[in-house]
């Protein structure tokens, strides 16, 4: 496996050709593991025999951790809990993380990668381990939908905007 400096050098030789390319942005995802998989089926092996279609509820969270100038590790985490009338029939709680390396880029740009497109490439494998961890329970693995990761970012940013734009204003909207 390749080290983290490793892969920003070849990155860094792919943007460079001695013209000034070397200063354009780059990121890229260097690496992406599990960092924490629980599963539990706690009514098992009664729960095998439920009829009830069970009310999934699946949530996710996104988080960063800066690990020096140019990496970042982005963690994807999904907590999956499915329920019925007579009890839980299985939890899975995942964090899916990648280090991603990030170079000659504003703060903005860093931000939008490190909260919508990260995550948008780290889905699809977080997704599969999630399913693989159902099915390993013993029920038809969860094959959860597509998410819109910069549809979520775009709303966040308009939702943290009007709240910025609500406070400087004030109660009663005078400024």
């Amino acid at each position: 496996m390749a080290e983290e400096g490793d892969v920003l050098t070849n990155l860094d030789n792919n943007a460079s050709n001695g013209n000034g390319a070397d200063t354009l942005p780059v990121a890229g995802l260097l690496s992406q593991y599990v960092k924490d998989l629980s599963v539990e089926n706690p009514k098992a092996p009664e729960s095998f025999q439920w009829t009830e279609q069970p009310q999934v509820d699946v949530q996710f969270n996104i988080g960063a951790r800066k690990i020096n100038e140019e990496v970042s590790e982005i963690e994807l985490k999904v907590s999956v809990s499915a329920k019925t009338a007579q009890g839980t029939v299985y939890i899975v709680e995942l964090a899916y993380c990648g280090l991603v390396g990030m170079r000659n880029m504003s703060d903005d740009q860093k931000h939008a990668f490190t909260y919508a497109e990260a995550p948008r490439i780290l889905f699809p494998f977080a997704r599969r381990v999630v399913a693989d961890a159902v099915r390993d329970a013993g029920f038809a693995p969860l094959l959860l939908d597509p998410i819109d990761f910069n549809g979520l970012y775009m709303q966040q940013l308009a939702q943290k905007q009007a709240q910025e734009s609500g406070a400087v204003e004030g109660p009663g909207g005078q400024a």
